[in-house]
């Protein structure tokens, strides 16, 4: 999983928090704070805005989606011990 995010950005804060308790392997893109700067985001997504988050061929681009689907994706890996 990649996430695309800027450092001050409350929603991105947020995602990343979410990666971090369910203890998700991410790769961290920090991309810049001008919108029209971040040519990965637009590249991955087809829009400037941030946080975006990439799964293989999934791309997430709305924080709600984003949190929904890591929970998703927290419930269906295996637990340790299985």
């Amino acid at each position: 999983m990649t996430l695309y995010h800027v450092g001050w950005c409350p929603e991105c804060i947020e995602v990343t928090k979410k990666l971090e308790d369910l203890a998700i392997p991410y790769e961290s893109v920090v991309v810049p704070d001008f919108q029209l700067s971040r040519t990965q985001v637009h590249d991955v997504s087809g829009q400037y805005y941030v946080p975006v988050l990439v799964d293989n061929e999934k791309v997430l681009t709305e924080t709600h989606e984003i949190l929904s689907y890591l929970d998703d994706y927290s419930s269906e890996q295996p637990s340790e011990g299985n």
